[in-house]
């Protein structure tokens, strides 16, 4: 965090994991923000919060974590591990150790090359293209009815959803900037 002035507290009021860098208590104002920060840690009496927070050295951080039942933990000073990353790729032989290392190695290296939902669809393409089967009991034209029924509802469905659809965002937006589009209209 870095100046605890800087951020509402309402959103204050709503961290768990605290992070706290140094802070320079320049003006009055920044000494104010000093003591608020210090204020709002789980005291630990081997600290003095208020002078660790502007003592804190490069690399340096107050820290007070949330435990396992959600309880904030007493502050404490901590050194923070500098990243153990590189910015150009790894080579092939870097790579090949690090997944080598893992606790996932052996587990996926097998190529699975299972059939996509887009083939299994394609597959079925040409036999949805064939005339309609006739039905038990029933002609092909009553098959064929079925279908044209069903698209024809499927239709209307559609239209009804996109009118309500136009509805639900009017009246959101009409609530938003003050009137409905409806009013307008009128």
């Amino acid at each position: 965090m870095h100046n605890s002035l800087d951020v509402p507290d309402v959103l204050l009021g709503q961290l768990g994991n605290r992070l706290q860098h140094a802070l320079r208590a320049l003006t009055l104002r920044d000494q104010k923000a000093v003591k608020a920060a210090a204020q709002t840690f789980r005291q630990n009496k081997n600290v003095d919060i208020e002078s660790a927070i502007t003592e804190l050295g490069v690399g340096e951080v107050l820290v007070s974590l949330l435990t396992e039942k959600g309880q904030p933990s007493v502050v404490d000073r901590a050194l923070i591990y500098p990243p153990q990353s590189q910015l150009p790729p790894l080579t092939p032989e870097q790579l090949d150790q690090v997944v080598k290392q893992s606790a996932l190695y052996g587990h996926y290296e097998k190529v699975v090359d299972r059939e996509s939902a887009y083939e299994m669809l394609k597959g079925r393409a040409p036999q949805a293209g064939a005339a309609p089967a006739p039905t038990p009991g029933g002609s092909a034209w009553q098959s064929e009815a079925g279908s044209l029924l069903e698209a024809a509802g499927k239709s209307a469905v559609r239209a009804m959803g996109t009118q309500l659809g136009r509805e639900i965002i009017r009246g959101v937006l009409g609530s938003i900037f003050g009137s409905t589009t409806t009013r307008r209209r009128r």
